[in-house]
């Protein structure tokens, strides 16, 4: 299969599918790759059979749009966000629920992958936050559309080279090397709930003070998607609530009601109503 003929296939097809070509770029022969595999599970010749296969089995369509899921994750990815994070955004916003009156600070990891973000979460309030905020808990909520990755995820092994960014620290009381893999300590993941969800369709119920939605809408989706889940994601933050998106991403324009607190790192907060 031609690169240049998988590249022409995915421009036409992945519009279809909410997708937009900009963002596969760097991914393009990973996607290529899987769809060539698919291809000869079908006898088919390469993709412009397989765009000819597509027309006439629209049941298909669920699985390109599987093959064209990009996962790349590793625990306390993009340090400089992490730590802006963890230094002064997510205490000024505890501080406030504690002011509140509340118990327990709310997250959503859009996209979760593996369980790494939302881990990396736990871990943070573990070793640093809760210590400060005694009398707050927090509750992490991660969905991915992924079941194999959900279920990955649920077992909390890794491989080293997925943790390299975390604290040595964290690293060493955390986890349990078993079988070539290091393994979270069964009581931090306690406080994550893992649900199958498509964020293009739906999110958990209620309201949330703290969404990660980074490298997945802004970067795959088209642009109108891009703002219909912007607005799904603004309804469910709590006025104040932080907004993480990719330190490489951008927000769609023309969507309101989120305001930047440090756009280079991807990072923005609820507006309060007026």
């Amino acid at each position: 299969m031609a690169s240049d003929e998988c590249a022409e296939f995915l421009r036409r097809t992945l519009p279809g599918l909410g997708l937009r070509w900009s963002g596969f770029r760097r991914v393009r022969g990973q996607v290529c790759k899987r769809i060539r595999r698919r291809c000869t599970v079908l006898g088919l010749s390469g993709p412009c059979a397989y765009g000819r296969y597509l027309e006439t089995h629209p049941s298909e369509r669920r699985v390109l749009d599987a093959l064209c899921r990009v996962t790349v994750s590793r625990f306390y990815r993009d340090r400089e966000v992490f730590d802006r994070l963890r230094e002064d955004v997510v205490p000024a916003r505890a501080r406030a629920l504690v002011q509140a009156g509340e118990s327990t600070l709310r997250a959503w990891s859009v996209g979760c992958g593996s369980g790494e973000e939302p881990y990396t979460l736990t871990l943070l309030w573990h070793f640093d936050l809760e210590r400060r905020f005694p009398g707050l808990g927090l509750q992490v909520t991660a969905t991915d559309v992924d079941e194999a990755l959900l279920r990955r995820a649920a077992r909390a092994c890794y491989k080293h080279g997925t943790l390299r960014d975390l604290p040595p620290e964290w690293l060493a009381r955390a986890f349990t090397r078993v079988n070539g893999e290091y393994c979270l300590e069964r009581a931090l993941c306690a406080g994550v709930r893992f649900e199958r969800q498509d964020v293009r369709r739906v999110a958990p119920g209620g309201s949330f003070h703290w969404v990660l939605c980074r490298n997945l809408v802004f970067t795959y989706f088209e642009a109108e998607l891009q703002k219909r889940v912007l607005e799904r994601l603004t309804r469910c933050l709590a006025p104040g609530g932080v907004l993480v998106i990719g330190r490489r991403e951008s927000l769609p324009a023309g969507v309101g009601g989120v305001d930047p607190i440090e756009p280079a790192l991807g990072i923005y907060a609820r507006s309060y109503p007026k």
